[in-house]
């Protein structure tokens, strides 16, 4: 992945709200969460939340889908092994023996 794309990820993750809404929503699983419960765990603003998860949704951590009346915020798992596999591939390649 670009070395960009990733920056952008972890600089988004890098902000104490956003990484606790990605990390309820990773928690969450693959069906994600309604975006009310989300504001109630999380006790924070309609608003603040929000701006926090389009951010996550502009460097595509999370997905929204709706239901109905109730819209959903979904972790994107294939995000989040990037940034992982960004981390580790190359794990180790300088490491003596």
């Amino acid at each position: 992945m670009e070395l960009n794309a990733i920056a952008d990820k972890f600089s988004e993750l890098g902000h104490k709200t956003r990484l606790t809404i990605f990390k309820q929503l990773v928690k969450a699983g693959s069906e994600g969460l309604p975006v009310g419960n989300l504001q109630q765990t999380l006790k924070i603003p309609g608003s603040t939340l929000s701006h926090h998860v389009s951010r996550l949704i502009n460097v595509g951590l999370i997905k929204q889908h709706r239901d109905g009346r109730t819209l959903y915020c979904i972790a994107q798992y294939d995000a989040l092994q990037d940034v992982i596999n960004f981390l580790t591939d190359e794990c180790c390649i300088d490491a003596s023996e």
